[in-house]
């Protein structure tokens, strides 16, 4: 089986370009699906965020390597920088929300609390009066979206933190943002953007903790209490995420993908690898490209 690279796209479908400073855009889930036959093949956005309502329906996404069944109303939410893709229920419906990084970076240091909301890619289903509500939020942000009177920045991002927040309070995270744990979210928001941008250098915890400027003690207790992870399990799961993605989407040999995200010894990583995930990278990729019956 031929493994091809993970398309990588501005909107789904569009070629990749810069994402203007603060941009969000909203349309019907059915502009890009029912063309495509209710399915959006796995593909990533580098700069982009999506906050998707599923008002009626339901399908599966993929977010990497995982599946994630989810049915009306829910929210999905996907961060930028992860592979995902839909399968959709032919009579789903429902609205794409699509953010910036740079502005929902913004609002994140605005409000930490936000912060685990974009953790990693997850449905949160909704109570039946709520999802409602979200297509009432979205309605006026996509009206507010599509003329420029005064003051549509202002009302947009009052729209914007109202489903966030609806999101929030309804997902299972929630109980990470309890009062008092502002600073700690805020700690570990700036942790993963490290570990993002650093993850192929397998630098120590020690050195991380250094960089942003607090003791190890206090990162262990904020990734424990916000992320419910510690700061070496938060490294290891980006090199797996990324290992993941190469063994499934690329052709290198397992002794390249080790030396890209920075093991020096290939068996090494091949130890590491099957210790986390239960199996050897040669046999996870095996296993994934075999048909499906």
């Amino acid at each position: 089986m031929t493994i091809a690279p993970v398309p990588r796209f501005y909107l789904y479908g569009e070629p990749q370009r810069s994402v203007a400073e603060g941009f969000v855009h909203v349309e019907s889930l059915d502009d890009r699906s029912r063309p495509s036959e209710w399915t959006i093949r796995p593909h990533v956005h580098r700069d982009l965020n999506h906050i998707i309502l599923i008002a009626q329906g339901g399908g599966a996404m993929q977010a990497e390597a995982a599946q994630v069944s989810f049915a009306a109303p829910c929210l999905l939410l996907i961060p930028a920088g992860i592979v995902h893709g839909f399968t959709w229920h032919s009579e789903s419906s429902g609205h794409v929300t699509t953010i910036a990084d740079s502005y929902l970076r913004h609002l994140i240091v605005r409000d930490a609390d936000l912060a685990p909301l974009f953790a990693h890619p997850h449905a949160v289903a909704l109570p039946r009066e709520e999802g409602a509500t979200a297509q009432s939020i979205i309605a006026r942000m996509a009206q507010e979206l599509g003329w420029s009177g005064p003051g549509q920045r202002a009302a947009v991002e009052s729209a914007l933190l109202s489903l966030m927040v609806l999101a929030l309070r309804h997902a299972p995270l929630a109980q990470a943002t309890r009062p008092g744990t502002a600073r700690q979210a805020a700690l570990v928001a700036r942790l993963r953007e490290r570990i993002e941008q650093r993850f192929r250098l397998r630098e120590p915890v020690s050195v991380h903790a250094h960089a942003l400027g607090t003791s190890l003690t206090a990162l262990r207790q904020a990734c424990a209490r916000v992320a419910g992870s510690s700061p070496a399990q938060m490294l290891d799961d980006r090199s797996l995420l990324e290992a993941r993605r190469l063994l499934l989407y690329s052709q290198m040999s397992v002794a390249q993908i080790a030396y890209a995200i920075g093991f020096e010894d290939p068996a090494y990583f091949s130890r590491f690898f099957t210790r986390h995930v239960g199996q050897p990278p040669r046999t996870y990729r095996a296993v994934r490209e075999r048909p499906q019956p």
